[in-house]
């Protein structure tokens, strides 16, 4: 059967995975210049899937209390703080020196009203990629393409080798520490097969974390980038909606309100086993070459 990892192009990834009566593919588009981190989505995700607690040690440095995706994270709210840049302009419903829902600032409001900084807040999750290195690489089988185009780790199934980890090319995946077996966001497979939207979703009170068929949501999130262009906020731009970028393209892609790389995320994802057909090929060839040079050296050495 097709493993759904093709790459070779564009593609429709669960039919190209064997399934033959495959819906319209979906996924997620997180928004972030309306997420005002209040973590409702991770919540969510560690109730409905059980997902063990993390992320008490704050130390006092910052609200991001997760710092990153983990097998105990399967959705992570990224605080960003930054100074504004000069004539910059603002999304609609902006957070003002990092407090949630804050007014604009006037003129004479002093110290509690700078507008010098600003916090950029993300709900990151895993990208559910086209071209998924995970799947390639899984000597198990625990890696599987749903039909929705999803990737799924069947924790049953899994032993733990590890392959996946370093495959990925956003680093989303991990291992639980004293399991040792992988675990990352399923976009809730269960619920999907009940006709129910993700938790994180489901959770959402601004509407940050949107879920549907990923060619409806890829026409939504382009007419609010060119909404929030009209607005003058120029920094707005998708990330991972792109079919012809270096995974694919993402089942799970975003609005960003500055570089990738400000967020944490690569700028250039590229699928980390794209070389691997050149590279069996010439492992190939290189055997055919000793075998025939072999043979050669066995039948001129015979008297």
């Amino acid at each position: 059967m097709p493993d759904g990892n093709s790459l070779y192009g564009p593609l429709d990834p669960a039919p190209d995975a064997g399934w033959v009566e495959a819906g319209p593919r979906m996924g997620f588009f997180t928004d972030t210049s309306v997420c005002i981190g209040c973590k409702a989505c991770e919540v969510a995700c560690k109730e409905w899937n059980g997902v063990p607690d993390s992320g008490f040690d704050l130390l006092g440095m910052s609200y991001d209390n997760t710092g990153a995706l983990t097998a105990n994270s399967w959705r992570h709210v990224a605080f960003v703080e930054q100074p504004r840049p000069a004539g910059h302009h603002d999304a609609p419903g902006t957070r003002f020196l990092g407090m949630p829902g804050a007014r604009p600032p006037g003129r004479d409001s002093g110290a509690e009203g700078r507008a010098d900084f600003r916090w950029l807040m993300m709900s990151d999750v895993c990208k559910h990629c086209t071209h998924a290195a995970c799947l390639d690489v899984c000597p198990t089988g625990a890696l599987f393409r749903t039909e929705f185009g999803t990737v799924v780790v069947q924790e049953d199934i899994c032993n733990g080798c590890g392959y996946c980890i370093p495959a990925c090319p956003y680093g989303v995946i991990d291992q639980r520490r004293g399991d040792g077996r992988a675990w990352k966001c399923t976009l809730c497979y269960d619920r999907l097969g009940a006709g129910l939207t993700p938790a994180c979703a489901q959770a959402c009170p601004t509407e940050s974390i949107q879920y549907g068929p990923l060619d409806e949501l890829r026409e939504r999130a382009a007419q609010r980038v060119a909404r929030l262009h009209g607005h003058g906020v120029a920094q707005a731009r998708l990330y991972g909606h792109d079919p012809t970028d270096g995974v694919g393209g993402d089942g799970a892609f975003f609005l960003l309100l500055d570089e990738p790389e400000v967020y944490g995320l690569p700028p250039d994802p590229v699928v980390t086993t794209r070389d691997l057909p050149r590279m069996w090929k010439r492992a190939g060839l290189a055997a055919l070459a000793m075998a025939a040079a072999a043979v050669a050296a066995f039948v001129g050495g015979s008297p």
